[in-house]
């Protein structure tokens, strides 16, 4: 079945052939006069090669259609942040956060404006490319993808078989988001530490090396679905001497991590590991199992506890820790019990922010 231009050009973008989608649709001018997905698919491509005035003039024209749409907004946005027009760029930023409060790209641009904001900043971002980050996302390569699949499937498809049949039941990671884009530069690996020391302390105390090494590790968790590995190389370096536009980057990098269920949470760290250096595993999550005490409901419907930490029997007994839900649980607090929770901290002291309770059915 034949499709229609706009579809063609979305693909178009997605493979980033921009000039193919602009010269695709620009032929169908006259078909689609007034059309918005038209208009705002053309000021996509026309930013990401650099053509702002063009931009401007085809999302002024989406603009006159609809106004609160999310890529939209971002595209116009990116453009206000390319002529350096921060104060623009940031009151965009939050119309996006006010009609779409996850809008991960949005909450990057603004970690970015405050921090690295500055004129020269931004020029050597527009220069380098590295301001594409903030435009509106695209999605999957597919190129890339069945360029990297295609040589090895037959191999993947082997070793999924021989896996399957030792490790019947585990969670393999699919294919993750393509951040390509927050791989690090020649000129940030080269000089990953922060230059400016006055006034500061840090926890960790890296080399260059060992900074480069750990976000790469961080990148490789992520693919890998080990979310906790990857946070864990996140702290590390968000409290090192690592340079701030690789801890904002860390920051990018943590706002894809996913929550995970008690079959799929991987590398969970010990009572012990986290008790012992709780800031390297701030937001990590674990299932930790034992025994409920101080169980208490609020008039709120919030729901806090003690978990006992250890085995069955509390014979082997690791430590307490509070645990705070936002709604009402039902357990046996005789029983032994499981509970999914993330690593979280207030008033320099560390809970788990509770989000799953297992306990077995008794028979």
């Amino acid at each position: 079945m034949a499709k229609d231009a706009i579809t063609l050009a979305w693909k178009d973008m997605r493979r980033r052939h921009f000039a193919t989608a602009i010269k695709r649709l620009e032929s169908k001018a006259d078909v689609y006069e007034d059309n918005f997905e038209y208009y705002l698919i053309l000021g996509i491509a026309c930013l990401y090669v650099g053509d702002i005035g063009a931009a401007s003039s085809y999302l002024q024209m989406a603009r006159r259609i609809r106004l609160t749409d999310t890529r939209l907004l971002l595209a116009q946005a990116a453009i206000f942040l390319r002529r350096g027009d921060s104060a623009r760029a940031i009151q965009y930023y939050l119309e996006i956060k006010e009609n779409d409060p996850g809008n991960k790209t949005a909450d990057a641009a603004l970690a970015f404006i405050r921090v690295h904001g500055d004129y020269d900043t931004i020029c050597r971002w527009v220069d380098t490319g590295r301001i594409e980050q903030f435009y509106p996302p695209l999605g999957f390569n597919p190129d890339k993808v069945a360029l990297i699949v295609s040589p090895l499937l037959a191999c993947l498809l082997g070793v999924a078989v021989v896996l399957f049949a030792f490790k019947r039941g585990q969670h393999y990671p699919a294919y993750r988001a393509d951040l390509s884009q927050l791989e690090l530069s020649a000129e940030e690996a080269g000089d990953a530490k922060e230059k400016d020391l006055t006034n500061q302390t840090y926890k960790y105390i890296l080399s260059n090396k060992e900074i480069v090494r750990k976000y790469n590790d961080a990148l490789r968790y992520f693919q890998s679905n080990r979310d906790n590995a990857a946070q864990i190389e996140i702290n590390r370096i968000l409290n090192s001497d690592a340079a701030l536009s690789i801890k904002q980057k860390s920051r990018i990098l943590a706002g894809y991590l996913e929550t995970p269920d008690f079959d799929s949470v991987q590398d969970v760290p010990s009572y012990t590991e986290v008790a012992s250096e709780p800031v390297l595993y701030m937001d990590c999550w674990v299932n930790w199992g034992g025994k409920i005490s101080n169980a208490v409901t609020y008039d709120n419907g919030s729901f806090a506890c003690d978990l006992l930490v250890g085995d069955e029997t509390l014979s082997t007994y690791e430590g307490k820790v509070s645990v705070r839900f936002d709604s009402p649980r039902d357990f046996d607090g005789t029983s032994y019990v499981q509970i999914l929770g993330q690593i979280a901290f207030e008033g320099g002291n560390w809970y788990l922010k509770g989000r799953s309770i297992y306990q077995k059915v008794k028979k």
